[in-house]
């Protein structure tokens, strides 16, 4: 009966969920993306060949049992679905709608790769979990019996949270610290609401504290408590912290007037989708109404940034990449939808430098280079590349095409180069600490743990900038190293 219901990819087109018009999803934040509905949700996942290496669960980062929640879910059976789900995931519904599916588990699955086209993996996850919020099948966290150990988490994003998640359920009791004013991280504050709208996270936020995890928020780490505190109050330290340093570029005056991060961007964004009041959001500095914006990257971060411009009203918005569309790194579906909603791409091309009008009377003009911190940007010198040899990771090298360079006019510039680790050891005057020669955390692969006695570390901090899905594997590995250490301590103290 089951073997009946699945095994349709040949008779079964691929479909993914609704998506808005870019007409009407560029004049807001919301997802773009509709829901499934029942039968929609159970045909797709008919689709599904149920094959015998399962290669979509290989390539998950978390390994979910995708085969078994599909078929569930072709047979109706969606609270088993939702069941198997999150046995694996702590935020399924997360992943459901930011994993890039298309370089995981759906580039993987075996029907894609014989011409059927893809299961959609992703709106089947989102629905399935989505489906289980709406029905109270999502329980709230109440662990059997309490424990006396405490872990500290500095860090309220994926990977900590989800490691918070997880010891909660055992009855750890759990303290996570954070910068900002609401948890969640990249998640809160980094991805914008048409990817994932923010009372998503909030849901689950309220989970997390409604089921004993105590939050300490607006806690900078080094300067309102020191980091040797919180290894003093907790019998565990997991540091969860992502990289939060923007790299930059390597021209004159990277920092002038009208050239902003794309972090800086998107949270503004994502606090005025929040109400909140935000001065750079309302003087014009990190808004994007009426310029002309060139983002420069081409990552995912980067695709953010392109997309909330959009949204924000800009004039024009184009994206420069020194590579062309095959070797980016960015999702090749956030690029179709980017340019469905009118952003403009131009491969193969890099910022050389930036021009404008000075503070200085006479120094206007577009050949004019700022060379003045108050100067504002009216363009940038985009230099045109080829792609040469390839480097060490396999992509061909940019290369200056001399002679091909050409001002393109920009109101404002989002820098989006990716992200670096903060300086931990010194930020937290902390001896002992050791990082990499990229300055990331160094921490055992498989438990997790620094080279401190009690301290661990996951997610971007340790791989550099990384998935969520990436950060929530970490988390929960790392909570059940901590949870063995201490109760392999209990025991011997028992002893």
């Amino acid at each position: 009966m089951a073997t009946q219901k699945m095994l349709k990819f040949v008779t079964v087109q691929r479909e993914m969920p609704e998506k808005r018009s870019a007409a009407d999803r560029s004049d807001d934040f919301h997802e773009i993306y509709r829901e499934f509905a029942d039968a929609k949700a159970a045909e797709q996942s008919s689709r599904c060949s149920q094959c015998g290496v399962p290669y979509c669960q290989t390539h998950c980062p978390l390994h979910n049992n995708i085969p078994d929640w599909l078929r569930l879910t072709a047979e109706g059976r969606l609270r088993e679905a939702y069941d198997v789900s999150q046995e694996t995931n702590t935020f399924p519904e997360i992943c459901g709608r930011i994993c890039p599916q298309d370089r995981l588990c759906e580039g993987n699955c075996v029907i894609e790769q014989s011409g059927h086209g893809t299961v959609t993996i992703g709106a089947v996850e989102k629905y399935i979990t989505d489906t289980a919020w709406e029905e109270g099948w999502v329980r709230p966290i109440a662990p059997r019996e309490e424990r006396a150990e405490s872990v500290g988490i500095i860090g309220a994003g994926p990977g900590g949270l989800a490691a918070a998640d997880r010891l909660r359920r055992q009855g750890y009791q759990v303290t996570v610290y954070d910068r900002h004013d609401r948890a969640g991280g990249l998640m809160t504050y980094g991805i914008p609401g048409f990817k994932l709208e923010k009372p998503v996270v909030e849901r689950r936020n309220r989970q997390l504290e409604e089921g004993g995890i105590e939050f300490v928020l607006n806690c900078n780490v080094g300067e309102d408590i020191s980091f040797d505190a919180i290894r003093g109050k907790h019998d565990a330290v997991l540091i969860a912290t992502g990289v939060y340093k923007t790299r930059d570029l390597d021209i004159d005056n990277a920092e002038a007037q009208g050239v902003v991060r794309a972090l800086d961007f998107l949270t503004a964004s994502n606090r005025i989708d929040f109400g909140d009041d935000v001065p750079d959001f309302e003087d014009g500095e990190l808004n994007a109404k009426g310029k002309r914006v060139v983002v420069i990257g081409g990552g995912d971060t980067a695709m953010d940034c392109v997309r909330t411009a959009i949204r924000q009203g800009a004039q024009s918005v184009k994206c420069l990449y020194r590579r062309d569309r095959t070797n980016m790194p960015g999702s090749q579906r956030e690029v179709a939808n980017a340019e469905e909603e009118g952003v403009e791409f131009v491969w193969l091309s890099a910022p050389g430098s930036f021009a404008g009008t000075g503070a200085v009377e006479g120094e206007t003009g577009l050949d004019t280079p700022i060379n003045d911190e108050q100067a504002t940007i009216s363009a940038v010198r985009v230099q045109k590349m080829r792609l040469g040899q390839p480097d060490v990771s396999g992509r061909q090298t940019p290369e200056l095409i001399e002679g091909a360079d050409y001002d393109e006019p920009a109101d404002l510039v989002i820098k989006a180069l990716g992200f670096e680790p903060e300086d931990l050891p010194k930020l937290w005057n902390t001896e002992g600490l050791e990082v990499t020669r990229w300055g990331t955390i160094k921490a055992d692969y498989r438990t997790h743990a620094t080279s401190l006695p009690g301290v661990y570390a996951v997610g971007d901090i340790v791989r550099g900038a990384s998935l969520v899905v990436w950060a929530i594997r970490d988390g929960r590995e790392a909570a059940d190293s901590i949870m063995a250490e201490l109760a392999g301590a209990g025991q011997v103290a028992a002893e």
